[in-house]
């Protein structure tokens, strides 16, 4: 019980997914190499991104907390992330893929989940530009921060996803200081790269 609360308010103790630093010329993002992983996730139809958040990350909160084939609990990871793809048009619902790493010791033969809406998804091998920022964060925020994030990247002449991004989030709603939070923009492979001819 004691290690649960130090967890919710100080996100100590808590598992990371692996990744390798990329070299990189500048201070305002990193490049990060995440390995393939497995992930317990859920997606949610909507139009905006806290709600969504919400109720995702209480899914897969029920998930770890047992609601699973073996009734196991299992440990809280970081960060969460949120997968966001908005739809085609400005009126168009947009699907956000909430997603807790699925720790080391469960990696190789994952908890199948009991909900219909929880799934366990492998995740390819990914490079992502990272922008870091503290405090609480919301929509607005992590818009703001993204906004810099790929103006950064196209001073750089870096190749990424234009539709999609990730929210990451490494603390809990209880933890007051010294707050983490990340976008995530993905770096585009050789083969998607379109050159001009």
């Amino acid at each position: 019980m004691l290690k649960t609360v130090q967890q919710a308010l100080f996100s100590t103790g808590l598992q990371l997914p692996k990744w390798e630093p990329v070299e990189s010329k500048t201070t305002d993002y990193e490049v990060r190499k995440y390995g393939a992983t497995k992930w317990v996730s859920t997606k949610v139809i909507g139009m905006e991104l806290d709600p969504a958040i919400s109720k995702g990350f209480m899914r897969l909160f029920n998930y770890i907390q047992g609601n699973n084939e073996k009734k196991v609990k299992i440990e809280m990871t970081a960060p969460v992330t949120c997968l966001v793809d908005p739809g085609a048009g400005p009126f168009c619902e947009t699907t956000f893929t909430t997603s807790f790493y699925i720790p080391e010791e469960h990696q190789a033969d994952p908890v199948k989940p009991s909900d219909p809406d929880v799934f366990i998804e492998q995740r390819p091998e990914l490079t992502v530009f990272v922008r870091v920022f503290g405090g609480f964060t919301n929509a607005q925020k992590s818009q703001e921060e993204l906004i810099k994030l790929s103006q950064s990247l196209q001073r750089d002449g870096q190749q990424f996803e234009e539709n999609v991004y990730y929210t990451a989030g490494y603390d809990s709603p209880f933890k007051l200081f010294n707050r983490k939070n990340e976008v995530w923009l993905i770096k585009k492979t050789g083969e998607d790269v379109k050159t001009e001819a």
